[in-house]
């Protein structure tokens, strides 16, 4: 589908438009009056605070049926018993499932799980980290924030995209949100210039851990699956999308620099220039729902409820091989649930 813009990506990615936005813009909630989700259910993860916790709430009181995706069970329960306060809503319209990125197997296990629902509409992939201090995934050999933020998150979307498209309510296609962010269109992403282009993220950066760099990277990876995906299935079968909230205070992203001096910084800084989490995630609720959007959204990226530019990179000359060869390397990553075989099935 083309997409025309209001902003050049260039110009999108340019400080002067992010202080515009994070100062002057106030994306718009979405109220009952504009869309009702009664008898949908959504999958919100990362929701045991912050902009997850903001996304649920938002979406229970659009009428939908809400499932917390969290790492720890304790805090999903106590999120839960937040969100049931002071609202006329039953229990079983919360539920809280457990959910740990940094684990295939926890993915695959959540997966299963979530087969067996009557319905599932929508999916909003929130769930993320930055590290201050560079990890690397035991498991996998990943650093850390590439194994969660990018492959863990599109192994979840290959595996939940049948189930939406089978399970959503009614002839409107379902929407999966992967959540990104601004610093996508600041990466570097000099790993792209590696052939092949993953393994590279199992080798420690030289000569210095630089984590803005990072997270960007693995928020452009996503950028870049999105982009490919929505190549390959159409729109009547499920709609991937990908967003970005701005700057917000008090979101579960600073825990990681919680001690440092990049926590206090983004603390003053986000104090400043900040939204609220629960101005921030009115753009992911439009993301997930907006009527207005549609399915315009599919294989975008919603930024102040609107249609945005993604990375700079994504539109570049070399853009169209560079994503066929992330596209390839990322799916023989995840040959093993057969990636290739659902996606093409979502085709069907």
């Amino acid at each position: 589908m083309a997409v025309t813009f209001d902003i050049s990506p260039a110009k999108e990615a340019g400080i002067l438009r992010l202080f515009h936005s994070q100062l002057f813009v106030t994306p718009p909630p979405l109220t009952r009056r504009d869309v009702d989700l009664s008898g949908k259910t959504a999958i919100v993860t990362g929701s045991n605070g912050g902009l997850g916790l903001e996304t649920a709430r938002q979406l229970l009181d659009l009428g939908c049926k809400v499932i917390l995706a969290v790492r720890r069970v304790e805090r999903g329960e106590a999120a839960r018993k937040e969100l049931l306060e002071g609202r006329d809503a039953q229990a079983t319209e919360i539920e809280v499932w457990s959910l740990d990125l940094s684990s295939y197997e926890s993915v695959l296990s959540f997966a299963e799980r979530a087969k067996i629902l009557d319905r599932l509409d929508i999916v909003v992939l929130n769930a993320g980290l930055y590290k201050v201090n560079q990890t690397m995934t035991a498991s996998t050999g990943y650093e850390e924030s590439i194994h969660v933020n990018y492959l863990a998150n599109v192994l979840l979307i290959t595996l939940l995209a049948p189930i939406v498209k089978e399970k959503k309510t009614g002839n409107t296609p379902g929407r999966i949100v992967l959540v990104s962010s601004d610093l996508a269109a600041w990466a570097k992403f000099k790993e792209r210039k590696s052939n092949p282009i993953l393994p590279t993220f199992k080798q420690k950066m030289t000569p210095k851990w630089d984590y803005l760099e990072r997270y960007g990277t693995s928020k452009v990876l996503g950028q870049f699956f999105v982009a490919e995906l929505a190549k390959r299935v159409s729109p009547d079968a499920v709609l991937v999308t990908t967003t970005n909230c701005g700057l917000c205070h008090s979101s579960e992203l600073s825990r990681e620099g919680q001690g440092h001096l990049i926590g206090h910084v983004f603390n003053v800084v986000s104090r400043l220039f900040g939204r609220s989490c629960s101005v921030g995630a009115r753009v992911f609720v439009h993301a997930a729902a907006s009527p207005v959007l549609g399915a315009s959204v599919h294989g975008q990226y919603v930024e102040d409820a609107k249609l945005k530019p993604m990375s700079p990179l994504i539109y570049k000359p070399e853009a169209m091989q560079l994503g066929q060869k992330l596209w390839e390397e990322t799916l023989d990553e995840l040959s093993f649930v057969g990636a290739r075989e659902i996606i093409d099935s979502l085709s069907k």
